[in-house]
């Protein structure tokens, strides 16, 4: 049953996580309102990629909460899950599918058959232009294009929510800009989380911004609010300690990094 307590289509809930000793994220709270893109902010390590797999599913808490539209995502998982695309950091793709032959997948899997399921494809299909590709192995794609494929996937059943986790990490300069065009687009009907640790991106999209370091939350403002009287970036060294003690590179998860 959908919590009524607020209109927020993200929100987070005193969540933390341990790893036996390890504190990865601590008390970190928050709510993001329908139509708002934010960026969640942070250096490598810092507890992001946490925070966004506990947000999705696929990560249970040690303590805290979780929702989607309003939706439990510990307690109604499934109706969350419609509610809410997601785009893992170097998300699984099936090498051996093409484009086409992925989103049928996933359609059928998601409850989209006939008609619906190929209007569908086609809408996905033109906002992620992959008219190119879509009968290509997609183990023979370049980078750009195998992101392409993830946001055609997390698209696909025209969720409300859109939570994605470094999306532009490793793409080339023309690739950012053409897939950040097509987050600004989506944010005007979507509610969007955007996971990074690179700067310009805030600048580029954000309307919003949620800066994470050493597993707490540390700011949550405007990116004006954020650079204040110098700039972003010298606001994000000074809030995450660079320069001083070295940050430590914490492992998880069977042995692989989180950022």
């Amino acid at each position: 049953m959908a919590d009524e307590s607020n209109g927020s289509m993200i929100e987070a809930r005193g969540l933390t996580k341990y790893y036996g000793a390890f504190v990865a994220i601590e008390d970190i709270s928050f709510s993001i309102p329908k139509g708002q893109l934010v960026a969640f902010l942070g250096p490598n390590g810092a507890g992001k990629s946490t925070v966004m797999k506990i947000l999705s599913g696929f990560l249970a808490p040690s303590s805290g909460a979780a929702f989607i539209a309003g939706l439990s995502v510990n307690k109604d998982r499934l109706e969350a899950a419609r509610k809410l695309g997601y785009l893992p950091e170097n998300g699984p793709l099936y090498d051996n599918m093409t484009p086409l032959e992925m989103l049928q997948f996933l359609g059928e899997v998601r409850g989209l058959t006939g008609h619906r399921l190929k209007q569908r494809i086609d809408e996905v299909n033109e906002i992620c232009s992959l008219q190119l590709v879509m009968e290509k192995p997609i183990g023979k794609l370049s980078r750009g294009y195998r992101q392409r494929v993830g946001l055609a996937q997390a698209l696909l059943h025209d969720p409300e929510v859109l939570i994605m986790d470094e999306p532009t990490s490793g793409l080339d300069p023309n690739q950012i800009r053409d897939f950040r065009d097509n987050i600004k687009q989506l944010a005007q009907t979507k509610t969007v989380l955007l996971s990074t640790h690179i700067l310009q991106e805030v600048e580029a999209v954000a309307q919003r911004v949620l800066l994470i370091h050493n597993g707490r939350l540390r700011f949550d403002g405007t990116p004006d609010e954020l650079s204040g009287s110098s700039t972003i970036e010298e606001s994000f060294y000074k809030m995450t300690d660079y320069g001083g003690m070295a940050t430590t590179e914490a492992t998880t998860e069977g042995g692989s990094d989180e950022h």
